[in-house]
């Protein structure tokens, strides 16, 4: 549907400008359509089987019947220098060192970032009536895949229909 991607690019575009940790931008940002939504769908249904998680599959449900799905992640985040210890260490410790699902530890300004990021994605989706959710089983697959390149990646479904797939599940 043209008026999703539409609608896809307009929260990139809010994503985009929302505000950031001293001015210092590592927000990432993808639109999916098609095809890679169906492999998408299929890591993240492999991805719960083989470590053994819930709702994954039933996450990549819903990826396969929404229109696009709106990556936002970080990558190369640098620390603030503030030492504020709200990552769980005293001092600023070196970023990304742990690499799980997603890579850590990550400053949690720049975490504050991408929420707020998502945020003003998701009000936008809002604002056009567009349904959608914000979904990190997805981010979790994204990363896996290469599907954006980012340390920590969350992803946003969305849909047009005359009932919002996302609230019944």
């Amino acid at each position: 549907m043209n008026g999703l991607r539409m609608v896809a690019d307009l929260m990139a575009i809010a994503a985009r400008t929302a505000p950031k940790s001293a001015g210092r931008d590592y927000v990432v940002l993808e639109v999916l359509e098609g095809e890679v939504l169906d492999a998408l769908a299929d890591d993240m249904v492999a991805y719960g089987r083989e470590q053994e998680k819930r709702n994954f599959d039933r996450d990549a449900e819903n990826v396969r019947a929404s229109a696009a799905v709106l990556l936002l992640g970080l990558h190369g985040v640098k620390p603030l220098g503030l030492n504020c210890g709200a990552c769980g260490a005293l001092r600023c410790p070196p970023m990304h060192t742990v690499d799980g699902e997603f890579a850590g530890p990550s400053c949690a300004l720049h975490l504050l970032d991408l929420g707020i990021a998502l945020g003003s994605a998701v009000k936008v989706a809002s604002m056009l009536n567009v349904d959608n959710r914000i979904m990190y089983r997805i981010g979790v697959s994204a990363r896996r895949m290469g599907l954006l390149a980012a340390e920590v990646i969350m992803g946003i479904p969305l849909s047009a229909s005359g009932k919002n797939i996302y609230f019944d599940r």
